[in-house]
């Protein structure tokens, strides 16, 4: 058997897992490497090995050029093996799009253009992933702009230097930064965070600081820590002393029998530099708080905390007579920072080890949940469950507390403007607080959760398990955020302003840093302030569209306006945007697909009545036709079916196709009865009214962006398992979603329109079934 197919242990699974635990002892040292990029591109192409994929075929001879403003980069700097999954998923979902620079001669920093005292980032060099997990070594002339920056910040020596500056205060966005790793870094700071703004329990902590130390509050109120600031360490043993005796025999430490001594902060990250000690053994606690203090410097802290022992439960029988030792069980979790910046658990995994000592990463193999806590005595499946979901909860929780607190931060202290932590790693321990089993969060991190869950995942797959969702969703978010990135600055011509219902637009362009150029008939429009140019014109006599359009686009040129999208979410206005894209050689769908006067005519030779009749222009219709409704709201691109919600999304894409619907966000509407689907009407525009607000709050997508992307010549990035994430519902707190139809609190039409909706009313004491069986 060669020695590639040797089992070498998990860092022939995940190299670089054990990289950053250092022995008991002190800060490790520099160790320094003189030819990073090369050693690194050798350990890719070992990881690259044995994931039984091609070696990185080196095209670096012949530049690549004709890089563009619409092109999408997301750069992963320094290590190859901490993202290598990502990277082959971002590349088989953007082919190209993800590049690996591995070295600070591979990219460059030049004053941004748009953002003052902002830099942007040049890669002159960089692996790039394609589909089917091939790579390249290219070189870029022009070089080529980033548009989302992140990387292995937290990394010790010379790789963590080059990468932390060259990700200093961009211009784009940046899942992270050096600043930031050190912040997660920091158990002290993170457990007040996760105590006071999550709500999470943490381990009872004693805290000793320098007293200039001003990232945490003077006075931090959280229950079970204690925070203690020294003028001089040297000559404040007497309160040391105190402070010690009084939390030793507190009630917070009443259920623990052992506690803890250490040095805390970013520079101690895994070095294990810890002592243990008996609750009773009080002058040892002192001494051992002493001297760690002797070294304090002022991002440090010296902690003594209790020593929480995991939950002990009932156990079958063992098979052996030996007697079983008492063990302890780390919960590892990552969390990314999804869709609408909501955060989203990826992946949980478990470590076990002995109970004297705490569960490093690195120091166990990992396993999954369901079978750890079956194997720590959860035997009811939905105990088991329960527990995962209360997992999922306290970490997504963790992570908005962060986020939240992170948002406080100047930009100085967040490593630049656009720097933010897309990806977050919390270690939770099992624990029994009266009576009941209890998560208790231990620390957060920037990278070794990573490292664990892709080890984990990795184990699986070598063993014939399906792959798991962790590399998708960490893929998708950083294409997501590129492309958010990839539209600020655009020139988008919007054809018709709309009503009091489409004024979500406005707040939405500002948001994603769009200008947009609006064409409206009103002139005393209330958008006419909220856009880039208001550009007043009458298009209401739709049977003078072509007319129309010659002059929108004469508008255009006697202004200097060269929109790089044009669209329009406005019915009456559908036609008209069409047919100025036609003229300005803008991504669209034809004019023909868009509304034609013949189809009508033929269709009515044809259709067998009793049918239904829509208004040529205009929206909103009333009749019924047997069956249950059904809104799909599609994303197509170049035909392709990129991201649908609702139910009959087959049907509802061939009905578009057929009618030269190409390019677009279309919402269709169908009636599914005893004889199947049935179309009803095809807007050749995003659904209107309330549903890009249901989708975004349940899916997490935005039909906007996605229609500026397509209209950009952009295929969107859209989850590719899209799953609910809630639900919209009436609560006992009386939470509605309010979506506006009509400027006037009530309208005095001929039908009634809806004023407010919801969903998931139903319930047994709220039973809609009752309410609504009088009615056919």
């Amino acid at each position: 058997m060669s020695q590639e197919q040797e089992w070498a242990g998990p860092e022939a699974l995940c190299p670089g897992w054990l990289e950053d635990e250092a022995p008991d002892g002190d800060v490790p040292e520099d160790s320094g490497d003189p030819d990073g990029a090369t050693q690194a591109y050798e350990l890719l192409q070992s990881a690259l090995r044995q994931e039984g994929l091609p070696h990185t075929l080196d095209r670096s001879a012949e530049p690549r050029t004709g890089f563009g403003p619409l092109d999408m980069t997301v750069c992963i700097l320094g290590s190859p093996t901490a993202f290598l999954p990502v990277l082959l998923e971002g590349g088989t979902r953007c082919p190209g799009a993800m590049v690996l620079c591995l070295s600070p001669t591979w990219a460059s920093r030049v004053p941004s253009e748009t953002s003052p005292g902002a830099w942007s980032l040049l890669l002159s060099r960089g692996v790039s992933f394609e589909a089917g997990g091939h790579s390249t070594l290219d070189t870029f002339a022009p070089p080529r702009r980033a548009n989302y920056v992140t990387g292995t910040f937290a990394t010790g020596g010379t790789e963590g230097g080059w990468v932390g500056e060259l990700a200093r205060d961009l211009d784009c966005p940046m899942g992270g930064s050096v600043p930031l790793a050190h912040r997660l870094e920091d158990p002290l700071v993170t457990r007040w965070v996760l105590a006071a703004h999550a709500g999470l329990p943490v381990p009872p902590t004693l805290a000793f600081v320098l007293a200039p130390r001003g990232d945490i509050p003077t006075e931090p109120v959280v229950p079970g820590m204690r925070l203690v600031r020294l003028e001089d360490p040297q000559g404040q043993e007497k309160l040391v002393q105190e402070e010690v005796g009084a939390f030793l025999g507190g009630a917070a430490m009443e259920p623990y029998s052992q506690v803890v001594v250490r040095p805390a902060g970013w520079r101690w990250r895994g070095t294990g530099a810890r002592s243990t000690h008996g609750k009773e053994e009080g002058t040892a606690v002192t001494q051992a708080v002493g001297a760690r203090l002797g070294g304090l410097q002022e991002e440090d802290s010296v902690l003594l905390e209790a020593l929480v022992p995991t939950a002990r439960l009932p156990l079958p029988p063992p098979r052996s007579p030996a007697p079983r030792l008492p063990m302890s069980l780390r919960i590892c979790t990552l969390v990314c920072r999804s869709w609408g910046d909501r955060p989203q658990l990826c992946q949980v995994a478990c470590g076990v080890g002995r109970a004297e000592a705490p569960v490093r990463h690195g120091a166990a193999l990992p396993q999954g949940l369901d079978s750890s806590l079956q194997q720590w005595g959860v035997v009811a499946p939905g105990q088991r469950q329960a527990l995962a979901k209360r997992l999922q909860v306290a970490a997504e929780a963790a992570m908005a507390a962060l986020l939240a607190t992170e948002a406080e931060l100047s930009p100085q202290q967040r490593g630049g403007t656009r720097a933010h932590t897309d990806l977050l790693g919390v270690d939770f321990l099992l624990a029994c607080v009266d009576d009941a089993l209890e998560l208790v969060a231990l620390a957060t991190n920037s990278q070794r959760c990573l490292e664990t869950c892709l080890l984990a995942e990795n184990m699986g797959h070598a063993v014939g398990q399906p792959p798991g969702d962790l590399p998708r969703l960490l893929a998708e978010a950083m294409l997501h955020r590129a492309q958010r990135h990839l539209v600020e600055g655009k020139d988008i011509l919007l054809i018709g302003a709309g009503g009091v219902s489409k004024s979500f637009v406005w707040d939405a362009a500002r948001d994603y840093g769009l200008r947009i150029h609006l064409v409206e008939s009103d002139p005393e429009h209330f958008a006419a302030g909220l856009v880039q140019t208001f550009l007043p014109y009458d298009s209401r006599e739709h049977r003078r569209d072509e007319e129309h359009a010659e002059r929108v686009t004469e508008l255009l040129r006697t202004r200097g306006l060269r929109p790089h999208a044009c669209l329009s979410y406005w019915d009456d206005c559908v036609v008209l945007a069409a047919l100025v894209c036609q003229r300005l050689g803008l991504r669209s769908c034809s004019p023909s697909a868009i509304r034609s006067h013949g189809d009508v005519e033929r269709a009515a030779g044809t259709v067998p009545f009793p049918a239904v009749a829509k208004l040529e222009f205009g929206a909103g219709g009333v009749g019924y036709v047997t069956g249950t409704e059904h809104d799909v709201d599609l994303v197509v691109f170049e035909g392709r079916l990129l991201g649908a919600w609702a139910q009959l999304v087959r049907a509802a894409l061939q009905c578009c196709l057929a009618c030269g619907l190409r390019d677009g966000v279309f919402n269709v509407e169908l009636k599914l009865g005893p004889a199947g689907p049935r179309l009803l009407e095809i807007n050749p525009r995003m659904g209107g009214f309330y549903l890009r607000d249901w989708i975004r709050e349940v899916y997490g997508p935005d039909l906007l962006l996605a229609a500026v992307l397509v209209a950009l010549g952009t295929p969107p990035v859209l989850p590719a398992r899209p799953a609910p994430r809630g639900h919209l519902a009436l609560q006992s707190r009386g939470l509605v979603r309010l979506n506006r139809l009509f400027e006037e609190t009530a309208g005095d039409g001929e039908y009634e329109e809806p004023y407010l909706s919801a969903l998931g009313i139903d319930s047994p004491r709220y039973s809609v079934e009752h309410f609504l069986s009088h009615f056919k």
